[in-house]
């Protein structure tokens, strides 16, 4: 089934473009990274259908077709989140977060209880304060470089991010594989090549064509305090990470799965950043299914 896109508003009035793939009766949110708007992947559409589980996403704030919201913080989520379910007319959701959007759907497991049946993170970051972490440990020269600018001065952050944004909105498919896929795992490099690369495009393309606004707020909400304890989370959780991921080290991953009470983990040697979303969501919905 063709995703179909709609408009909805908050109740304090920001509009949110939302997608969505099935009739809405076993329903499986996705929050995907960043900057990406909520372009859902043909290939996920298909497993899910497959497993007769609806698959929903949406424009974070700021991205895509949703308003900018200057300041929020990853639990202002819920909120969000919230009003699509009221929107749908869906009581219950399981969700996944890929990258990006892993704190986002970590935020919904913990706030949104009585919504929120499971939650899977595929390649998320944990939070920059997070103790007994070193949050550096196996990142790239490029990441730890833009966090100590962010800290030293964000008005200079903020003009960086600018024109990285309009750099990426020039790009063709071809440059974009090419300067993405510089100095990742084989893995990834080998992804970026084929129709998953080609999704990436497509999808940050949309998130950042009205501006860089949505990437900025992700950037600022996930380094600076969450707004929730992870240890809060008491649904099910299962953590996806690539040993080889340079974009978000596995120790985040590690992190995550030895904080979040009874979580799950799988590492595995050989997966970096993107390998699960372009070739085994199948494993992560197995997973989630049974709690939907």
């Amino acid at each position: 089934m063709a995703a179909q896109s709609k408009r909805i508003e908050t109740e304090d009035g920001h509009a949110l473009r939302i997608e969505v793939s099935g009739d809405c009766r076993r329903v499986v949110l996705a929050h995907l990274g960043s900057p990406n708007g909520g372009v859902l992947y043909d290939r996920w559409v298909d497993d899910a259908s497959a497993r007769d589980l609806t698959l929903v996403t949406y424009d974070r704030s700021g991205y895509g077709g949703s308003s900018p919201r200057p300041g929020r913080t990853l639990a202002d989520c819920a909120a969000d989140v919230r009003t699509i379910s009221a929107s749908l007319g869906f009581e219950r959701c399981a969700m996944w977060g890929f990258s990006g959007g892993g704190p986002h759907a970590l935020a919904c497991g913990a706030l949104l209880g009585d919504l929120v049946t499971a939650v899977a993170t595929i390649g998320s970051p944990a939070p920059f304060d997070a103790p007994g972490l070193d949050f550096f440990e196996g990142a790239s020269d490029e990441f730890r470089e833009d966090v100590e600018l962010f800290l030293a001065d964000r008005p200079v952050w903020e003009h960086k991010g600018q024109g990285q944004r309009d750099e990426l909105v020039a790009m063709s498919v071809d440059a974009f594989r090419e300067d993405w896929s510089a100095g990742v795992s084989p893995g990834d490099a080998e992804v970026f090549q084929g129709p998953f690369g080609a999704w990436l495009y497509r999808a940050a393309q949309a998130g950042l064509q009205p501006g860089v606004d949505g990437w900025l707020e992700d950037n600022v909400a996930s380094l600076s305090p969450w707004g929730f304890d992870v240890a809060s989370i008491s649904v099910p959780v299962k953590v996806w990470h690539g040993v080889d991921d340079t974009f978000v080290p596995a120790g985040h991953g590690r992190w995550l799965a030895s904080t979040i009470p009874g979580a799950k983990a799988e590492l595995r040697e050989g997966d970096g950043h993107l390998r699960v979303m372009a070739e085994r969501i199948g494993d992560v919905h197995e997973w989630i299914a049974q709690y939907v």
